[in-house]
């Protein structure tokens, strides 16, 4: 675990050591989108972990698809955002928010308008949404015209702009699991016959776009990207060909000079170990359900330059101190991970208090 803590540069900003927190959609923003004013408390309690991720954030009405999931598209979630960042640079860390378009992964109930869902094509994702009248089917969504595609890419690059007005250090493009566009990159879900649909090297043209418009507006060294190879969620299925399509999605991706990629593993070692040789820049890993031991090894083994995780940091607001000195973990609260208020966001104790609590 020692290769954990040496310092890195991403961005070209500096970072204390090689561990971040992940993007973890809460539910807590308020009914406008703008995120909650614990969300500065949330944030900057975690500022320990020098790299914050911040949740899944929708670049316009028609991205959200839970319900309480903030956005960054007027002017009232930008102040929210504002003091987000205001704690977390307070503390010396950095925040990247992530731009999340949940395509047809929503609900019309979730989101201000009520409109269908948009997606590559019209094909339902085959799961339940929870909705303020209890859990229903995520219906069949819209296929997006080539209008829509185009307005989606100018809503990435416009809620990119106000992320950085926001103060915040940079973006994450959201182009994993099961979000829309990670929809265009499965062909189970992308069965378009147009520029954006197709042969492997079409499917990705999409998603590409997106990086490129975003990069263009706020700087390369301020965009990051996820990625989810293979991983099945959402009703995504992605086959044989997912070695194909990622590595031509990294090589492309790799020639913007991106602040990072950041890649889901699904459990592939030789496809994470070609897609390292094809990115060149700082590579970002997460496992998920890593066992607390294994934290560095994708570190030790030159796999990944920084390791992010996601209940870990949610429960321990101390994780990095608690891992240095060896010390135990609280455990994650599954019954709070999404909405309700301070119980199971910003109320879990830190060592000297665990420690008290047990005594």
């Amino acid at each position: 675990m020692a290769h954990l803590w040496s310092p890195f540069t991403l961005g070209g900003k500096p970072l204390p050591h090689r561990l971040a927190m992940a993007a973890m959609t809460r539910g807590r923003a308020l009914p406008d989108g703008t995120p909650h004013p614990d969300a500065a408390i949330y944030y900057g309690q975690r500022a320990g972990l020098g790299l914050l991720i911040a949740e899944g954030t929708q670049p316009s009405a028609d991205g959200q698809g839970y319900l309480s999931t903030p956005g960054i598209y007027t002017d009232a979630h930008v102040a929210g955002w504002q003091r987000v960042a205001d704690a977390v640079h307070e503390r010396k860390a950095l925040l990247f928010i992530q731009l999340m378009h949940v395509g047809r992964m929503g609900h019309p109930e979730n989101t201000p308008h009520h409109r269908q869902m948009l997606a590559p094509s019209a094909i339902a994702a085959g799961v339940d949404i929870f909705t303020a009248e209890g859990m229903k089917p995520a219906p069949i969504p819209r296929e997006m015209s080539s209008g829509d595609i185009r307005q989606t890419i100018v809503d990435f690059a416009a809620a990119a702009r106000r992320a950085i007005d926001a103060g915040a250090d940079g973006v994450e493009i959201h182009a994993a699991n099961g979000y829309l566009l990670h929809q265009f990159l499965a062909a189970n879900a992308n069965h378009r016959d147009d520029a954006y649909g197709g042969d492997s090297l079409r499917r990705v043209r999409f998603p590409l776009e997106v990086a490129a418009a975003v990069a263009k507006v706020i700087g390369p060294q301020h965009v990051g990207i996820r990625i989810s190879p293979g991983l099945k969620i959402g009703g995504i299925a992605e086959g044989e060909e997912t070695p194909e399509v990622y590595r031509h999605l990294v090589r492309q991706l790799s020639r913007l000079q991106l602040a990072y990629l950041h890649i889901t593993h699904a459990g592939d070692e030789d496809h994470l170990a070609s897609l390292r040789q094809d990115w060149h820049g700082p590579l970002v890993v997460n496992r998920p359900g890593r066992a607390r031991s294994d934290i560095g090894e994708d570190i030790a083994a030159g796999v990944a330059d920084v390791v992010s995780v996601g209940r870990m940091a949610l429960a321990n607001t101390d994780l990095v101190e608690r891992l240095k000195t060896e010390q135990p973990l609280n455990e994650a609260n599954p019954a709070t991970f999404y909405g309700g208020g301070a119980a199971g966001y910003i109320d879990y104790p830190m060592m000297e208090a665990a420690a008290a609590q047990s005594a």
